[in-house]
Formats: C-alpha cells, structure tokens, sequence
C-alpha cells in the first residue's frame, strides 16, 4: 500500500512541476566574467518558444570600458564579419551595428558587478541552421563564444 501511495505522489509531483521545466526552457542566464570566459559553450531553446529571455551576468569586478562584455547572436557564418564590424561601431553602439540584418540579438556592453536582460524573437529562425553566441568587445570575440541551438 504505502509503496503504490509513494508511486502515485511521485508521479503526481512529476506532473506538476513538468510546467514548471517547458517554462524555463525560453529563459536563459549566462554568466561572463573578468578572464573573458562566458560559463557555459552551449546555450539550447526549444523551438517552441516565442521569445527568448536572456540574463547576462558579469560577475567579474573590471569596469565596462576595461573588461566590458555583451552578447550577441548571429547565424555561424556571419560571427566574425559582424565581430569586425562591431569593432567599428565603438562604445557608443555597445560594439554592435544593429542595423546588420544578421544581427538577430545583441545586449548593452556591461562591466564586472552588473547584468542585463534582453528579449528577442527566435521565429523564422530554423532548427537545423548553426548559430553563434558571443562578446564583440573588441578582442574577445575569438575566445567568448559558443553554441546556440534551437531544438526541434
């Protein structure tokens, strides 16, 4: 009796918090740090999610214009063109030119201590493509880098 009770409360307790878990998947933290390192290589959504949210964390100390970090998302292939052109745009654009059309999502450059959120739309994006993550501070974009995967 008790081990079918047991059974049945752990099944019920699957059942609610599996909301809690489909919930989650749209929202992401990433953590950047003053070695010039994001925590994690991969970061995955499911295509099921309308929107994104994205923490970035810098849990480092240097300031923004010493060792400031952003993120940004673009397709593999267009990763070092708009890293070089972010180089351009300066600070003041937070080291992104926001018009590139391959730009799908970028977020304020921040220094050690502070965070940022930001919301951007993965439609039309398909499962299948290779994306790329990174800080476009100028010289950290071939270090802080990494995966992002849409899962079917």
């Amino acid at each position: 009796m008790f081990k079918r009770l047991s059974i049945a409360a752990l099944a019920l307790c699957s059942w609610a918090f599996s909301g809690v878990a489909a919930a989650n998947e749209c929202e992401l933290t990433i953590k950047a740090n003053d070695m010039m390192q994001f925590d994690t290589k991969v970061l995955e959504v499911s295509a099921s999610c309308e929107k994104v949210k994205l923490n970035l964390i810098h849990d480092g100390t240097l300031p923004k214009t010493t060792m400031g970090h952003n993120w940004v998302l673009t397709k593999a292939a267009d990763m070092q063109a708009v890293a070089t052109e972010g180089m351009s745009a300066g600070p003041d654009k937070d080291y992104v030119n926001r018009d590139n059309p391959a730009v799908i999502a970028a977020s304020e450059v921040i220094g050690g201590g502070a965070s940022t959120t930001l919301e951007f739309s993965i439609a039309g994006l398909n499962a299948g493509d290779s994306f790329k993550y990174f800080c476009s501070f100028p010289g950290h974009w071939a270090i802080m880098q990494g995966d992002f995967i849409i899962k079917a």
